[in-house]
């Protein structure tokens, strides 16, 4: 059986990171199932960039270069290159470019969920966007 694969939101990441209340321990526990390898976790390369400059006034450079290494090492990372980009500025149902390339980085590695709060973000998206604590039931049962 293929293991479970997820795009992780930067939304996601920074309550992570950030121990934003009261979403930071689903993002935790969706953190932590992706860093032990019971879930195949993803991260669109922007979104590392995204996390590197928003979280520059709570974390110092080595703190956050740390921080980024430790999302490399422990995420696949999903590349953007030219198609991509244009697939994204091409497609008219995202309102927000950076949603529109990660729903194209989910396609392009035909990943199961993108774990996300910004459901309206994603409604039109062909992988299916899930909230943490959606996701995580679902989890508990597949696992049961």
């Amino acid at each position: 059986m293929k293991s479970m694969a997820l795009l992780t939101d930067t939304n996601i990441l920074l309550d992570w990171i950030l121990k934003r209340q009261p979403f930071h321990q689903n993002a935790t526990n969706i953190i932590e199932l992706c860093m032990h390898g019971k879930i195949q976790g993803y991260l669109a390369a922007h979104t590392v960039l995204n996390i590197f400059y928003i979280t520059r006034k709570d974390f110092d450079l080595e703190e956050r270069r740390d921080l980024s290494r430790l999302l490399c090492y422990r995420f696949e990372i999903i590349g953007i290159d030219r198609r991509l980009m244009i697939e994204a500025l091409d497609t008219f149902d995202f309102n927000d470019l950076e949603d529109g390339l990660q729903a194209k980085c989910a396609i392009e590695k035909n990943l199961d969920y993108i774990i996300t709060r910004d459901m309206d973000g994603f409604k039109d998206s062909d992988v299916k966007a899930i909230l943490p604590e959606d996701f995580l039931t679902l989890w508990s049962h597949i696992k049961e």
